[in-house]
């Protein structure tokens, strides 16, 4: 059976490669894999003999079969005695294998065949046929292997093995995940074809306002034609119409060729109409077609001014970015597309127009996301250079590796529109002594080499330009500071003529649903650096969700966002965190597991400061009410609002005016300090008298019910989809129980599956990977993914509520 069931993966393979037609075939390679925790040397060896359908010479049957993207750290139980600790997400590392045996047919002698890996965390090595094929350290580059002299002939069977080493503990200062957590394809294509990310395009904008559209193409083994080469481009626009071609012979270097066409009346990519075109590729031995390849690019012209700040296609633009690290919760760093979109939406709906990848480069999807929904990227490549952070990270691979590493992140990332700078590092060690120097003119080097159309930037913590070495290597394009708000006033004087950008700011502290008061305190938790956690923080490992409380590096969101907002040469900033993240629990130690940074939590529930920034950065009117309504009769609670559009609020509580309040000066909330009594507490905001909007907290009763609310309904299996239902706890007349932590059930019908869930509190230590967990706060979220097409019906229960359904289309 288990033969039969191999065989059966064998043949849709087959089938997948036949249906493709024209000179480039790419197969998704995500599929039927086999895994193993642990290591042995006999684990690369050929699954059959050279014989090819005799017995096995090393069975894997009895391996774990799985699809790709695969994190098999998130599958483990959290736990202080893993190597990675709790800066790590207290969840194992190790090392693994994966195998999968394949066959390829309609292969001739002409054919190239190579596999590409989007990124393995760590340290990956590859065999093909027992054949080694190398070792890729860095777990965030993309690679690739040629297989074409290895492989066997038609029909008979292949075995690629990879094992992959996250053994050597702690390799870094946040969870990294554990595997081929991300795509993974085979690219067929002719001898005489595109090399891998070979073409580059870009746009310009000449003094008559003229836009030109140019590529470089590289191609292989152009000594083969016969004929004569040729490479031809045909743009489409947004709407796939045609609009330009460029095609002949153009002058070639060395297999580059060079072209360029001029684009009349570009429809212009933006953060609000990311409008995108598409460049087809195609090489020609004389009349016969060898290669095709496309990609899609975007019409824009930016700038940073030292004086002016940033602006993109002629208008000033402030960038409102947060940083994101690339766990996607409670799935861990296996790449999900509609997880990622998940995120980039709610951080789009609060105003959000940019994206840090801190501190390495991203999955190429979410490029391809940013591209597609109108986000501004900064590609960052590295958290450290030769000097280390942590005992066994990148650091002991950065000589040898560093420069293959950049130049595969700025090749594979430089067609998207969305990546608008590159940043060589985050708060580096070299910034201290002159080796920052030479280390940074060389990584400038490196990135324009490839590409000269988007500026470089470090993110640096000395603020000091006399102390920091980076800076004084004048190789950066644009200045980014890390933190140190106190000198950003000056910033021009200290750093005349020098372009500006926040790279990392905030570093606020909050988890959904818990207040300390008084609101407009500031705590500093730890409260300085001879301090490795707080100092009498709470039980719970809480921190409260009033915009009080951040690390002694930072500052509150609205202390930071203030400064950005008042001066034109501050272009911008990248608020720590956008998203809470796993690992790095500042400022508790465990069984915190992680982040308190986000502005959103790791269930993906936004935190109150949201609507801070909500009411900041979009146009749309807010009104916004902290805390819940539950507390103890006399208790003095104090109420802040956000709010936007609007001239004023006033404050009702059970009918009684509270009275009026307006923000002054540069605040960006309301305050009451209210004698807490049950009921209703009503805020109304009004412009020239006019009433915008009312939100009302009410006290909730005892928990009765549970409300469900489904995002991504419908499912596509061949996308790899995931449904996201919000779970909800409360009482009879439909309020929220700000307190409930009762634990629910999720059950789904056979065309759905649960396959994670979270609640989104900071410590909790039941794993992701289960049907059964306590909501936090009154609020849980499931994960869903369709397993058969069809309809689903997903039901979740919990003792004395009633329960609640939701409908799921697997497609």
């Amino acid at each position: 059976m288990k033969y039969l069931l191999q065989l059966s993966i064998y043949l849709l393979l087959t089938a997948a490669v036949a249906a493709q037609e024209g000179p480039r075939r790419v197969i998704d390679f995500n599929k039927g894999w086999r895994f193993r925790l642990g290591d042995a040397a006999s684990w690369k060896d050929k699954t059959f003999d050279d014989k090819a359908w005799r017995l096995p010479a090393f069975n894997d049957a009895t391996w774990r079969l799985l699809d790709l993207p695969h994190d098999w750290s998130i599958e483990g139980r959290f736990d202080p005695a893993h190597p990675a600790g709790n800066a790590g997400g207290a969840l194992p590392g190790g090392t693994g294998w994966y195998r999968k045996t394949f066959t390829l047919e309609n292969i001739t002698a002409e054919n190239r065949v190579r596999i590409e890996f989007d990124g393995i965390y760590r340290n990956a090595e590859v065999w093909i046929n027992g054949h080694y094929l190398g070792k890729w350290p860095y777990g965030y580059t993309s690679f690739a292997y040629e297989l074409t002299p290895y492989l066997k002939a038609a029909k008979q069977k292949n075995v690629i093995a990879v094992k992959v080493d996250n053994s050597r503990q702690p390799n870094s200062r946040w969870y990294t995940g554990s595997g081929i957590y991300r795509n993974t394809r085979l690219v067929i294509t002719q001898e005489i074809a595109f090399e891998n990310w070979g073409n580059f395009v870009y746009t310009t904008r000449d003094n008559n306002g003229q836009t030109w559209f140019h590529a470089t193409s590289n191609v292989l083994n152009t000594t083969a034609a016969r004929f004569g080469l040729s490479v031809s481009c045909t743009l489409f626009d947004p709407a796939g119409t045609p609009v330009a071609e460029v095609s002949g012979k153009p002058e070639a270097t060395a297999g580059a060729f060079r072209f360029k066409a001029v684009l009349k009346n570009p429809a212009l990519w933006s953060v609000t109409t990311p409008q995108l075109y598409r460049a087809v590729f195609k090489i020609f031995d004389g009349a016969r077609q060898t290669d095709q390849w496309a990609t899609s690019f975007g019409v824009r012209y930016f700038s940073f001014d030292a004086e002016k700040g940033f602006s993109l296609n002629g208008f000033p633009l402030k960038i409102k970015g947060v940083c994101m690290h690339h766990d996607l919760g409670a799935l861990g760093a296996a790449f999900n597309r509609s997880a990622a979109k998940r995120q980039l939406r709610i951080m789009q709906e609060m105003g959000v127009n940019a994206i840090r990848t801190a501190h390495n480069p991203p999955d190429p999807q979410l490029l391809d996301l940013c591209d597609e929904m109108g986000f501004l990227v900064m590609d960052e490549s590295f958290d450290m250079w030769a000097k280390k952070k942590n005992k066994y990270d990148y650091y002991s691979d950065f000589p040898e590796w560093h420069r293959r590493d950049l130049e595969s992140m700025v090749k594979r990332d430089r067609n998207h529109p969305s990546v608008f700078m590159w940043s060589i590092g985050n708060e580096i060690r070299e910034q201290f002594d002159s080796t920052g120097i030479t280390l940074a003119k060389e990584l400038v080097d490196i990135v324009k080499a490839l590409d000269t159309t988007r500026p470089v930037t470090c993110a640096l913590s000395e603020n000091r330009p006399d102390k920091n070495f980076i800076y004084q290597s004048k190789a950066l394009d644009v200045v980014g500071l890390n933190y140190h708000i106190e000198a950003y006033e000056d910033f021009p004087k200290n750093y005349p003529g020098e372009k500006f950008i926040a790279t990392e700011n905030v570093s606020g502290l909050a988890t959904r649903g818990h207040y300390d008061g008084p609101a407009d305190s500031l705590r500093l938790w730890p409260s300085g650096s001879k301090f490795k956690f707080v100092e009498n923080g709470n039980p719970d490992y809480t921190v409260s969700a009033y915009d009080n409380v951040a690390a002694y590096w930072g500052s509150t969101h609205e202390q930071t966002w203030r400064i950005i907002k008042k001066h034109d040469y501050l272009s911008g900033l990248f608020v720590w965190s956008g998203f809470d993240f796993l690992g790095e629990p500042v400022p508790y130690p465990y069984p915190a597991r992680s982040s308190y940074y986000g502005i959103v939590d790791l269930a993906g529930f936004p935190k109150d400061v949201y609507y801070m920034y909500q009411s900041e950065w979009t146009s749309k009117p807010v009104l916004h009410i902290a805390p819940h309504w539950n507390w103890k009769r006399g208790q003095q609670v104090d109420v802040k609002v956000y709010y936007s559009q609007a001239d004023e609020v006033e404050l009702f509580l059970n009918g009684r005016s509270l009275g009026r309040r307006q923000k002054k000066d540069t605040a960006f909330h309301v305050l009451w300090r209210v004698s807490f009594e049950p009921g209703t507490l009503k805020a109304v905001s009004r412009k020239d008298g006019k009433t915008v909007l009312e939100r009302t907290v009410r006290t909730a009763g005892a928990p009765a019910q549970i409300a469900l609310t489904i995002e991504n309904p419908v499912l596509r299996q061949d996308k790899d989809d995931r449904a996201f239902v919000t779970i909800r706890i409360l009482d009879r007349e439909g309020n929220l129980v700000p307190d409930a932590r009762h634990r629910v059930r999720v059950t789904s019908s056979p065309a759905a599956l649960v396959v994670a869930m979270d609640n989104g509190y900071q410590a909790d230590l039941e794993p992701f990977q289960t049907s059964r967990r306590s909501v936090y706060n009154g609020m849980g979220l499931a994960i869903i993914k369709g397993v058969k097409k069809g309809g689903a019906i997903v039901t979740v229960t919990s003792p004395g509520l009633k329960p609640a359904s939701v409908s799921i289309l697997v497609k």
